[in-house]
């Protein structure tokens, strides 16, 4: 990048550059100059080869052909975009398996092989494609930092991820990044926020398959904790009817996908913000409608929340039943514990809270016990 590159690195690092990105290492660190030149005897037939005389026609005619090819040269090819691609749909394939922990490292190194290639020169299509994935990199780290409770990290993430999709008129990953900075603020507690974000991006694009995500997971959540009934349940609303006209899959999509949210995920969020809202009855019966579609999906959080959802109402009931409420909390637990998430641990607290009036009930001192070991910061004198 400093133009002062005297020779290749290492051999065994060339090796490793040259899988990675399919291209020999003298041309991944060759300067844009490098590109080579057209030789006369390339030129079409009708480019003359030498200077007219006279001061109108001064240039030399292959030397234009030579800079407008060195400007058609970059640093990155389809080889290298298809591969940046892949290591993305890898990523979101992959993360409700290995954590935001165990992929942090790796994202972080694809976006600053994102930003290094963007430094250099490409021509307009690759320079466009690889703005797109630098800004959809950025925001599976936003997105990984609320899950570990970084929010001012997450909307670090977010902002560069705005930045670059709006450089390049991407209103998908625009949408996307919109929704996870609503996201992280109804994790930190800042529901109005999180409703205002949702409800600006939605009204960029109404119709958006995005726009199912904003309104369920943005706004409808955050409606429910600020007892908002009506707008929230015109939120799940719409959100469902997008989902129809969209026809989006029945199942239940990954939860950091770029894709448009699953009907069963749609479901799911419409569960929480019901459960914000005390409709138990509601929650109770959407519930066992999702059983089947959650208990099938490889998402261990989903399963784990959805049943902090349920175990919640439980507990809402005009007869409450407190030991199923927190056996529902200690599967939820041990569903998680392998892969915490802030999400789970929030809603984990929250339900012990909830159980507050039956603290002196053995289920309720096991599943505060379960909570305090599996490290949610219970006070001294909650934790038994």
């Amino acid at each position: 990048m400093s133009g002062e590159l005297k020779q290749l690195p290492r051999p065994d690092t060339c090796r490793i550059l040259e899988k990675l990105l399919g291209r020999a290492a003298r041309d991944l660190f060759a300067s844009a100059s490098a590109c080579p030149p057209i030789a006369p005897e390339l030129l079409p037939a009708d480019v003359p080869r030498s200077p007219q005389a006279g001061p109108a026609h001064d240039e030399d005619p292959a030397e234009m052909v030579a800079r407008a090819r060195q400007l058609a040269c970059g640093n990155v090819d389809q080889t290298t975009l298809s591969f940046l691609s892949s290591r993305i749909e890898g990523i979101t394939e992959r993360y409700e398996k290995d954590g935001p922990d165990g992929l942090w490292g790796q994202t972080k190194s694809l976006r600053s092989m994102g930003h290094t290639l963007l430094a250099g020169q490409q021509p307009p299509s690759a320079r466009r494609e690889l703005f797109r994935i630098t800004a959809r990199v950025s925001g599976l780290l936003g997105y990984m930092a609320v899950n570990t409770g970084a929010f001012p990290l997450a909307e670090a993430y977010c902002a560069e991820a705005l930045e670059l999709s709006r450089a390049i008129g991407d209103l998908d990953t625009e949408m996307w990044a919109c929704g996870t900075q609503s996201f992280a603020a109804y994790y930190a507690g800042r529901y109005g926020e999180a409703d205002a974000r949702a409800a600006a991006a939605v009204g960029r694009a109404p119709e958006h398959p995005q726009a199912i995500r904003l309104l369920v997971n943005g706004r409808a959540r955050a409606l429910g904790k600020l007892g908002d009934r009506n707008q929230a349940e015109r939120a799940i609303g719409r959100a469902l009817e997008l989902s129809d006209r969209h026809d989006v899959p029945p199942g239940l999509t990954a939860c950091i996908s770029f894709l448009p949210y699953g009907q069963a995920r749609t479901l799911a969020n419409a569960l929480t913000a019901r459960v914000a809202l005390q409709d138990t009855g509601h929650v109770l019966r959407d519930a066992e409608d999702l059983d089947d579609l959650v208990e099938k999906s490889d998402s261990a959080w989903s399963r784990s929340l959805v049943r902090l959802d349920v175990a919640t109402a439980v507990l809402q009931q005009r007869a409450p039943d407190v030991e199923h409420a927190m056996a529902l909390g200690q599967q939820a637990i041990t569903l998680a514990s392998p892969l915490p998430i802030s999400s789970v641990r929030q809603r984990s607290r929250d339900l012990y809270e909830r159980a507050a009036p039956w603290r002196s009930r053995p289920a309720v001192r096991e599943y505060g016990e379960q909570l305090r070991v599996w490290g949610c910061q219970l006070p001294p004198a909650e934790a038994g």
